[in-house]
């Protein structure tokens, strides 16, 4: 399985292989760069807003920064049971969050790649995050099976760092959770995915189902 991030001109891949690789869009049709250096699987890529750095993680309990022009590690950071399961960069700042295996969702300072703020544990493993075009939030969604867990959580980025909203709702794992864009008229929404082949749609302020 591959995951990608897209600029305008790039497209970043992470894979089962514990290959990282970066395609141009226009030219030639292999990868234009190499970011090799995990032992096992990537599981979470973020690119930064101008696509000159990229930050991964992998099931081998490391989170790494790579420059995307030349391919050089610029950072290896390890957590002991940091599994990775995805990530995601905060618009126009150095922070990258990450959930993990172990429960918990952090925010990296991308600078130093050091760990700013962890929120607290769930109950469950979190399996994606996503963060509000504002950098205000942050969504993250836990595994879940019979009715148990499977929600997901906003969580304030700014002022409290705390959780500020759940959305419970599926009957197995969420799988994924997005901050829909904002439409004129429309009230901000979130949508989530589940392995119960449904997707939902939550009023992110109330939490109602659309």
């Amino acid at each position: 399985q591959v995951t990608s991030s897209l600029d305008s001109n790039r497209v970043f891949s992470a894979s089962r292989d514990k290959t990282v690789m970066m395609w141009e869009l226009q030219g030639t049709s292999g990868p234009s760069q190499h970011f090799p250096g995990h032992d096992l699987v990537v599981t979470g890529l973020a690119v930064s807003p101008d696509a000159s750095q990229l930050c991964t993680g992998s099931r081998d309990n490391t989170v790494c920064k790579w420059d995307t022009e030349t391919g050089e590690c610029l950072g290896r950071a390890a957590i002991s049971r940091n599994l990775v399961t995805h990530l995601c960069w905060v618009p126009g700042e150095p922070y990258v969050i990450q959930t993990s295996e172990d429960k918990t969702t952090r925010v990296w300072d991308s600078r130093e790649l050091q760990v700013a703020h962890t929120f607290p544990a769930k109950q469950h493993i979190q399996t994606c995050c996503d963060v509000s075009q504002d950098g205000r939030y942050c969504l993250s969604c836990s595994s879940g099976s019979a009715g148990h867990g499977a929600e997901a959580t906003l969580w304030d980025l700014r002022q409290t760092r705390g959780r500020v909203c759940e959305y419970k709702g599926h009957f197995q794992t969420t799988t994924s959770c997005v901050f829909l864009p904002r439409g004129s008229t429309l009230a901000p929404s979130i949508a989530t995915s589940s392995r119960d082949s449904t997707v939902k749609v939550w009023d992110q302020d109330t939490a109602g189902k659309g």
